[in-house]
């Protein structure tokens, strides 16, 4: 096992999901898209939510060349009756199903996405070192470089850490790095999606 990380995870599951949507679906407009795929997790069997950010608009990520995304991050705990972090995938990615979810062209345009960012037991993160394949990797590879999935991550958890470093510290370095990594996301005050 590697130091500082659960190996095979035995208690509750805290996890953070990040959901996305750019395009109109059978569940509605990108907004109502996530809205309903939250409160349809939030509802599972086993599945509490601990918290939850607000919505933002955000700019396009690797594909650039589509409308902008709704984005939101769900913070849950999950007992046993969810099935560990592969079951909890396989319930985030049927709720992409009912939003009919079509993968034409990696990071695309989508009606809706929700990752599996980052897992823990009792405070220590989950890595997957492989034992699931290219199904799942934990935590999310991408998550530190995404501006959609740590804005929102920060909203609903200002204490939030991703591989031992604030997520709030991983915002403020993708701003150094790259000064326009920030201006396409805003904060969506008006809108209400919390399940």
């Amino acid at each position: 096992m590697t130091p500082g990380t659960a190996e095979s995870p035995t208690g509750p599951l805290q996890a953070v999901l990040a959901f996305g949507s750019n395009l109109a679906g059978d569940l509605g407009d990108p907004e109502e898209q996530i809205r309903r795929a939250a409160a349809t997790v939030a509802a599972q069997p086993g599945v509490t939510v601990t918290g939850a950010s607000a919505l933002y608009a955000t700019a396009p990520w690797g594909v650039t060349d589509q409308a902008e995304f709704r984005n939101s991050v769900l913070l849950v705990e999950a007992d046993g009756r969810v099935g560990g972090p592969l079951g909890l995938l396989h319930l985030c990615q049927a709720r992409e199903q009912e939003a009919r979810r079509v993968r034409d062209r990696h990071w695309g345009p989508r009606t809706l996405d929700i990752d599996l960012v980052s897992v823990s037991v009792d405070g220590v993160p989950v890595r997957s070192d492989g034992r699931w394949g290219d199904e799942l990797i934990l935590p999310h590879p991408w998550a530190h470089e995404r501006a959609f999935v740590l804005v929102p991550w920060v909203d609903a958890d200002p204490s939030a850490t991703l591989g031992g470093v604030a997520v709030s510290g991983l915002v403020a370095d993708l701003a150094r790095r790259d000064p326009d990594a920030l201006g396409g996301v805003r904060r969506l005050p008006d809108v209400a999606w919390a399940p």
